[in-house]
Formats: C-alpha cells, structure tokens, sequence
C-alpha cells in the first residue's frame, strides 16, 4: 500500500498577481514544512502524491498526480465558506509584519496568539470541508491553509 502523503506541491502562479517577500517567505515555509510531513490520504487513491493547487471560478481545485507524476483526479471545494478566514487572515498578518517590521515587541505577542486561532481554526475548517474527498491531519490542513491565502492574493 502507498504512503497517504504529498512529496510535490505547486501552486498555480497563474491566479496569483503579485507576492510580497513577507508573503513569498509564508509560502517558502508552508511548502517545505508541508513536504517534511504530512498525511494527505484522498479517496480512492493511494500515495504519495503530487498536487497542483488553483483557483477555478471561485472554488479550490486540488490536481492530484501520482508519484511518477500521472493524473489521478481534481478534487474541488468552494470557497465561499473561506472568503471571511482568509481576509481575515490577511488582515491579522499584516498587523504581524507591521510589528516585527517596527520592532514593537510587546505589540507582536497578542497578535502572533490571534493569528495562530484564526489559522487553526481555518485548517478545522478546511478538514471539515473536505471530510470524505480527503483524510488530513491537522498540520496538512494549516499548512494548506496557507498556500491557499497565498492563491488569493490580489
């Protein structure tokens, strides 16, 4: 039996406009953080895996590929439930960077602790959504999370 991970995942740069270093640095992270481990087992097929994820009319598409790199499936999930988490996300971590950015140590705290429960409670809600088209745990889901914050940059 295969291994139920992801050993590549690209990001479709077509649906993303422009990146920040600060942005760029978050998607370095997630990715390899992602690849060091994780369990990643979709319905139906058997690992390891490589993934695409992008952006098609408003819902996530996760191409999945074999190991060698052959198509297996599209899995797709809406993103509307998501709109509110990942503004919010956006808008907490620029508040992180203007923090580190000035140096502000007692400002980075409380908004590193509000950060970390708003992308938790994302990554619960990315398992939730996919529950029966794919069995995750909870570090995959928040790293996932992540790259998908990064696709929706505008």
């Amino acid at each position: 039996m295969g291994e139920p991970r992801i050993i590549d995942v690209q990001l479709d740069d077509r649906t993303i406009i422009r990146r920040n270093a600060d942005v760029e640095q978050e998607r370095r992270v997630a990715i390899f953080d992602l690849l060091e481990e994780n369990h990643f087992s979709p319905s139906g097929h058997e690992g390891p895996f490589q993934i695409l994820l992008r952006v098609e009319d408003n819902r996530l598409a996760i191409d999945l590929k074999s190991e060698g790199g052959e198509p297996l499936d599209t899995v797709r999930l809406g993103l509307a439930r998501f709109r509110r988490p990942i503004r919010d996300y956006f808008a907490i971590c620029d508040s992180y960077f203007k923090a580190v950015r000035a140096d502000s140590a007692n400002g980075i705290e409380p908004i590193d602790m509000a950060r970390r429960a708003l992308h938790n409670d994302a990554a619960e809600l990315l398992r939730e959504s996919l529950d029966g088209k794919i069995d995750m745990d909870f570090d995959t889901a928040r790293r996932l999370f992540t790259l998908i914050c990064v696709l929706h940059i505008k």
